[in-house]
């Protein structure tokens, strides 16, 4: 590369004035509120509290990162998020005190106490809700334990070989009983044009080996977005059962007989 020169001291030095011009402070009661230049997932500033605590220093969220995700509709009591939590937080030194992020401070420490906080803060917004991979997985948890809380039996991650002896991957199935059928479920983290097609076309495969009273239910995640009427309608054209999380405990008895 030529016509450019790369002064490394001075990047640094460019990035420090950027964070000092980009950061206030102002007095709140006893605590001082400190506004970054971070931005959400709602691009809105990260904020956190730095309070007076017997001679040293209680730095904190007030809860705004962890009850964001809840009113979000991310579940942080199953076992995965949780240990994903907890990992996060203790590789950064924070800890979780009900709904707050905290790390506590010697003065000398305050810069890189902040510095940590404001890390857990992005780290935990992320690992919830960009990483579709794990969103994937955790919504697919999410259904497995709402069968588990209404006792409904079921075997995990089942396979079928269909009339035209492809391997179809099914997540749950509820072995018929004396009052109801087989039924095969499926979970849609993100319900879209693809995976409905793949969805029907793995049921018309499997079914004419299934017993002919066999259902299928499609759980579909709409607290983020809600599926299209057309791919829902889709659904219905092939006799699948669509369960939107949303209105999920309409079904318990239906998965639980």
């Amino acid at each position: 590369m030529t016509g450019t020169t790369l002064n490394c001291g001075k990047l640094v030095e460019q990035y420090i004035r950027w964070l000092r011009s980009n950061i206030t402070a102002v007095k709140s009661g006893e605590a001082c509120e400190i506004t970054t230049p971070f931005l959400d997932r709602h691009n809105d500033f990260l904020q956190f509290y730095v309070v007076p605590s017997n001679g040293r220093f209680r730095l904190t969220d007030d809860g705004n990162t962890i009850r964001d995700l809840e009113l979000s509709g991310v579940d942080l009591r199953s076992e995965r998020r949780a240990r994903l939590l907890a990992l996060t937080l203790n590789g950064l030194g924070v800890s979780r005190h009900g709904d707050e992020l905290v790390i506590e401070a010697l003065t000398k420490e305050l810069p890189q106490k902040q510095h940590a906080l404001v890390q857990a803060m992005l780290a935990v917004n992320d690992m919830f809700v960009t990483a579709s991979p794990l969103v994937e997985s955790l919504f697919h948890e999410d259904v497995e334990r709402y069968l588990r809380l209404h006792r409904v039996r079921f075997t995990p991650n089942v396979q079928f070989v269909g009339l035209s002896r492809f391997v179809h991957n099914f997540d749950f199935v509820v072995p018929a009983s004396d009052v109801a059928p087989e039924r095969i479920l499926r979970a849609i983290n993100r319900p879209g044009r693809d995976s409905v097609t793949g969805l029907l076309f793995a049921w018309s495969d499997t079914k004419g080996v299934r017993p002919s009273e066999s259902r299928l239910y499609a759980f579909l995640n709409d607290e983020e977005r809600a599926p299209s009427g057309a791919l829902v309608a889709a659904l219905g054209e092939y006799q699948v059962e669509v369960v939107l999380w949303s209105e999920r405990e309409r079904y318990r008895d239906q998965l639980a007989a």
